[in-house]
């Protein structure tokens, strides 16, 4: 199935897409529950992958790593929703403007997300294809892929917004021994080790 075999084709029978507010109503209603292991992308259900002990480690590394340092403008969540104009991912850890008492009535929008950060094992390919889509579409300023098969930290900056072809512009790739800059409103924040965020 597409969620395995990580193959985005379109299936050629009818189908139908979600918006953004028919896919909230449904978890509202309790069509959807947490039980549905699915998140919206691009207006699609996709179905979420089962997380290791490797990725349930480095989700915790890599939030920890983040709240020692970002500042008080800014707080870290993990694998909650935010909101985009075709999707509702779940990243695996994101920074977003303010507190979490903030968003109240809708998700975090985009625009008040300064870093995501998927974890990446079985799903490497669609963290590096379709959420980089994703949050690029969305202009996401930050978007790391913390790559678990080749341990090694994948940031992605300048994204170029909606288009034909959403993408990051700058990739820099750093290995366990070096240290990435975390940078928010333009401005690096700190320096994390990539060794410290790896399982």
């Amino acid at each position: 199935m597409p969620g395995r075999s990580e193959q985005f084709d379109i299936p050629t029978e009818p189908i139908h897409r979600l918006t953004v507010e028919q896919y909230d109503r449904m978890a509202r209603s309790g069509i959807l529950t947490a039980a549905d292991q699915v998140e919206l992308l691009e207006g699609w259900l996709v179905e979420k992958m089962t997380k290791n002990p490797p990725h349930r480690i480095a989700t915790r590394r890599v939030r920890l790593a983040l709240e020692a340092v970002v500042p008080p403008e800014w707080y870290v969540d993990t694998q909650e929703p935010i909101r985009t104009g075709d999707s509702e991912p779940e990243p695996d850890v994101a920074v977003s403007r303010g507190a979490t008492e903030d968003y109240t009535e809708a998700n975090p929008p985009a625009e008040n997300v300064g870093l995501i950060v998927e974890i990446a094992d079985a799903t490497l390919l669609r963290d590096r294809q379709l959420k980089a889509r994703v949050y690029a579409r969305a202009g996401v300023p930050h978007y790391w892929i913390l790559n678990l098969i080749d341990a090694r930290l994948e940031t992605h900056a300048d994204p170029s917004g909606p288009g034909a072809t959403p993408s990051y512009r700058t990739r820099t790739v750093y290995d366990s021994n070096n240290a990435a800059p975390l940078i928010l409103d333009d401005a690096e924040i700190a320096r994390l080790r990539v060794a410290d965020l790896l399982p």
